[in-house]
């Protein structure tokens, strides 16, 4: 259970695709011009994560290490046109909106990174949870900037009307520079995040020597220096 916990731990905040990685820039900025259009790429993306990752794991053992990537590639490529088929036939409106973005899935780094670097040398079950993880993670990362972009856009949210009717919308957020603007501030939000807990967890505490301080320092052997000691560490 502790594995399955860290596997998705791991792809939802730790190594998140999207703000920590990087990684699948070209949909993340392409089709998150809205939250719909996020969290389809977002889940399609997964199911796509989650099969290929399985099925590698389960034939880590027999593809020969000289074609492993193109066997990779043929995995994927395999499960991509399932879901493209099925995004088709039914959710077509889903599949117009992200059209050639589904078909460069096959090559979208996150999958093969994942394949390569995990599935490739573990056990089938880890496997299905990392491409859980890091599935949830990248679908949670353009979902978050199809929200704001739409938002800050247009006014709405999942095409529902949320600002009020004397709202401007800023168009320039549903074009390609908005979503340079947004995930360089969702990114730059989740750092401060991540340093203000770090911070926490890691508080120094100021001391002065062992005598109770300057105040009560009677030789002067520490020379006025001034100590910090770690928190883990008291």
């Amino acid at each position: 259970m502790n594995k399955v916990v860290e596997r998705l731990y791991n792809g939802i905040v730790k190594e998140n695709p999207t703000f920590v990685l990087m990684l699948g820039m070209c949909p993340t900025l392409a089709v998150t011009t809205s939250a719909v259009n996020g969290l389809g790429m977002g889940l399609t993306t997964t199911v796509v994560l989650i099969m290929s990752n399985m099925l590698i794991s389960m034939l880590r053992n027999i593809i020969p290490d000289r074609v492993r990537m193109p066997a990779y590639i043929v995995i994927v490529a395999s499960f991509v046109t399932i879901v493209q088929f099925l995004l088709e036939g039914y959710v077509p409106s889903l599949y117009d909106s992200l059209g050639i973005y589904i078909p460069l899935i096959v090559v979208n780094c996150i999958i093969l990174g994942r394949a390569e670097s995990y599935a490739s040398k573990n056990p089938v079950v880890p496997s299905i949870f990392d491409g859980v993880g890091m599935g949830l993670g990248f679908t949670v990362g353009l979902t978050c900037i199809g929200t704001v972009r739409e938002l800050i856009g247009a006014g709405m949210i999942f095409g529902h009307q949320i600002m009020p009717a004397a709202y401007e919308p800023i168009t320039i957020f549903i074009l390609a520079p908005g979503a340079f603007f947004v995930l360089a501030l969702l990114t730059a939000i989740q750092n401060k995040v991540k340093l203000n807990i770090s911070n926490k967890n890691n508080t120094t505490v100021t001391t002065g020597c062992s005598e109770g301080g300057c105040a009560s320092c009677t030789n002067g052997s520490c020379g006025g220096r001034v100590f910090t000691v770690d928190k883990k560490e008291m």
